[in-house]
Formats: C-alpha cells, sequence, structure tokens
C-alpha cells in the first residue's frame, strides 16, 4: 500500500543521464512509496529494447544534427524528444504498481487544463483520437517502473525527419514500431507549457493518491552508481550492440556497372558479406566481403575499411568512390 509519494524534476536535458537517475531511482525506490519522475531530453530518438537502431531512426542525420539515440529498458517501440515533450516516469515496487491509477494522474492533469484525454489501446494516451502520450513498462526484480511522453510543443517536422527511416532492403528480426497519428497538446492550449504540465501533474499525483507529493533529494553517495549508469546508456555496445540480426541489401547503378552488397550483421557487426556486381575489377570486388566482414555496422567504420582497398587497387578509385557513397545513402 502507497503511504509516501516523492517527485524528482530532472534540471538538465542529457538523455544518458536522464535515462541513468531512471534507473537509479528504479533501484531505489522503498516499498509503500511511489515516485513521480519528469525529466526532459535535447533531440533524442529512444527506441526500446528489443528495437534496431538502423531500422527505426535515421541515425546518421540525427547524429551529424547533434542529436541522441538512446536504447531504454523497457519494451515499445522508438519515440523522438525534444525541449517541447515533457517525459514522466512512475516508480513503485511490484505490489502497488497500479497503471490504471497511474495513467489517471496523466489524465486528470490533461482535465485541469481542459484537455479531454481519454486512454486509448496499447496504453496510448489521446485526445480527438490523435496520440500524444505513448507509455512502456519495465520490470527488475519487485522493482518497476511505467514511463510516457506528453507531447506538448514538440518539432514535427523533425519527429518525421529522424522516425520511421524506409529502408526496403533492411529487413531485420528486432520488435518495429508502430506509428500513429500524434498531436501536441498545445493544439488544445495555446497557453500551455512544459512547466505549467509539470504543476498540474505534482498536483494531480498527490489527489489520486491522496497524500501529499514530496520533492525527493537525492544522496550525495548517488553520484558515483549514476555515473556507472550514464556510461552505460551512452556507450556503443548499449545502444547498439544488442544481438538483433538483420540483413540489409545496399544497391546503385554507376557509370561503371551496378553493385549490390548484401550485409548479415548482428550486434552492430557485420557478420557476412556478399558482392554482386558486373563491373570489370573482379580482384578488387573480392576483396570487399574480407574488409567489411566483422566492420562496425556505421557509415564511417565501412568506409575506412574501403578505403584500404585503395593501397593495392587504386585503378578502381572511381568504384572506391563510388561505393563510400552507397554507405553515405544507405547505411
Amino acid at each position: 500500500m502507497i503511504q509516501t509519494i516523492h517527485y524528482v524534476v530532472s534540471n538538465q536535458f542529457n538523455p544518458y543521464k536522464n535515462l541513468a537517475l531512471e534507473e537509479y531511482l528504479l533501484d531505489t525506490v522503498e516499498e509503500g512509496s511511489c515516485i513521480l519522475y519528469l525529466w526532459q531530453n535535447e533531440r533524442t530518438v529512444v527506441i526500446g529494447k528489443n528495437q534496431n537502431a538502423w531500422k527505426e531512426c535515421k541515425v546518421k542525420e540525427l547524429e551529424e544534427d547533434g542529436g541522441y539515440l538512446v536504447r531504454r529498458l523497457s519494451g515499445g517501440g522508438a519515440v523522438f524528444h525534444d525541449h517541447g515533450n515533457l517525459n514522466f516516469t512512475f516508480l513503485v515496487h511490484k505490489d502497488d504498481y497500479d497503471v490504471s491509477k497511474q495513467l489517471e494522474v496523466i489524465l486528470r492533469a490533461c482535465r485541469k487544463l481542459g484537455i479531454q484525454a481519454e486512454k486509448s489501446g496499447r496504453n496510448d494516451i489521446t485526445v480527438e483520437g490523435k496520440k500524444f502520450s505513448g507509455n512502456a513498462f519495465y520490470r527488475k526484480g519487485d522493482h518497476c517502473y511505467h514511463h510516457g511522453t506528453i507531447l506538448i510543443r514538440v518539432d514535427m517536422e523533425n519527429l518525421s525527419k529522424y522516425l520511421n527511416v524506409s529502408k526496403d532492403k533492411l529487413v531485420s528480426k528486432g520488435v518495429e514500431s508502430v506509428r500513429s497519428r500524434v498531436t501536441n497538446l498545445v493544439e488544445y492550449d495555446n497557453g500551455l507549457t512544459i512547466e505549467i504540465m509539470k504543476d498540474r501533474l505534482i498536483e494531480a499525483f498527490s489527489e489520486v493518491y491522496n497524500c501529499t507529493a514530496k520533492k525527493l533529494e537525492l544522496p550525495a553517495s548517488s553520484s558515483d552508481r549514476l555515473d556507472q549508469l550514464e556510461q552505460k546508456f551512452s556507450s556503443w555496445d548499449f545502444k547498439y550492440g544488442r544481438k538483433i540480426e538483420f540483413e540489409h541489401t545496399l544497391s546503385q547503378r554507376f557509370a561503371w556497372g551496378g553493385m549490390d552488397i548484401h550485409l548479415i550483421v548482428n550486434g552492430g557487426i557485420i557478420q557476412a558479406c556478399l558482392v554482386y556486381t558486373d563491373a570489370m575489377e573482379v580482384d578488387m570486388v573480392d576483396e570487399i566481403p574480407k574488409v567489411l566482414t566483422n566492420c562496425e555496422y556505421s557509415y564511417e567504420k565501412m568506409v575506412a575499411a574501403v578505403d584500404n582497398l585503395l593501397v593495392s587497387y587504386g585503378y578502381a578509385s572511381d568504384m572506391i568512390r563510388d561505393m563510400k557513397e552507397i554507405f553515405k545513402e544507405q547505411v
């Protein structure tokens, strides 16, 4: 039974730090207590635990624009965060875990603003049939969390720019996102701000749980653990190295001929490579699978790998240049 409730409001926008704090709160939430954690990220795509980063997101474009790719602990689909989005997390022990009650906090906060929000389908929250909040769930032992988004003033152009990339020749065994019509809450309350929504959420939290929410102060001893968790969430292995196998065929035609490069990737590493082409430089083509196999599946690493071919096959520099163009456009 919930006896005390606390809230935590993150004061920074680094997604790795925010997810680190979320897991720290999950690990330390006490029995009989519920924590409401409110947080925001910089330009970020957050993918579910079992999703293929490259299938869900234009990773290269996102990172070139200074954005972040983050993998969370929970399942579900990919979402876009920026300063116009507010994230919430409820953290409790399993005996006190109640999704309906937790969602009621969000619904009540919206009603306080005159927004007639409704729970819909796969634990989404909608207004007039349009989704503004997606929710996901995670359990670690007896500790549970329920988190989600609240789209308030999200840049919809960037949401469309980075999410739902169509790679017709990338076949993944990972979980794929389900896309819905989405909306910003400012469409229903033009004066709504992030700060107003935070205040209404904390008010609704106290009302739904029938006790006063108090601000939770983190102990000084939390810093080392938070640093460790931040390193985990920001690591290449955690973001890209999950063992999700996929196949990707890169193909294009040039003046010297056409080329199809078929890749099998697992854990972010190219496990096998087959090359099909009508080009004349057969000796060089035979070397392509050798330099790409065991290479990290990223534009930079793949370009560096084929650049090594210039030492022995300088006469095929046009082919190597064009192959790098394929990587730039299709990886």
